[in-house]
């Protein structure tokens, strides 16, 4: 079997319905074998000193806090293999775009992973323009991240 990849989670995690659908996604990457979830980089695991704004609202004010957090996941899209994006049309996480930006200007690959019941829902121009393929959240544990192509989203953009 070919290696296995590393992955940028690029997720939301703000309101209860990207919370849901970050935990699917979890569970459904940590049993696809082409993921090397170890080695990938989650985000939410990776915040400066370990804490959460969700936790600590106190550091949208701390300008280490979201300097240090902001590159270190600048660092975790460069030293990935490819972003893996948990795109909610109705529950969009802004920041999302600028990660799928630098993975664009990387030359990284770009999934989109959408949840069945959003699935065909309008989304993001700079979204729909950044990914190279969109997949409904159910089709992500059976997905093989070493034989990856190129698709187009079954939606609008606006």
């Amino acid at each position: 079997m070919a290696k296995a990849k590393t992955v940028y989670f690029c997720a939301g995690w703000f309101n209860d319905k990207q919370n849901r659908a970050y935990q699917t996604a979890m569970k459904a990457i940590e049993g696809n074998p082409t993921v090397d979830v170890e080695n990938s980089y989650v985000p939410l695991q990776h915040q400066y000193k370990g804490l959460r704004v969700d936790q600590h609202p106190e550091l949208l004010e701390d300008r280490e806090w979201a300097t240090a957090t902001y590159n270190g996941d600048r660092i975790g899209v460069q030293t990935s293999d490819l972003v893996l994006a948990i795109y909610l049309p109705s529950a969009e996480d802004v920041g999302m775009g600028v990660e799928l930006g630098m993975a664009r200007a990387l030359g990284k690959y770009n999934l989109v992973v959408i949840p069945d019941d959003e699935w065909g829902k309008p989304i993001n121009l700079m979204t729909f323009g950044a990914a190279d393929n969109f997949i409904k959240l159910s089709e992500l544990a059976s997905f093989n991240f070493n034989r990856l192509s190129f698709g187009f989203y079954d939606g609008a953009v606006y």
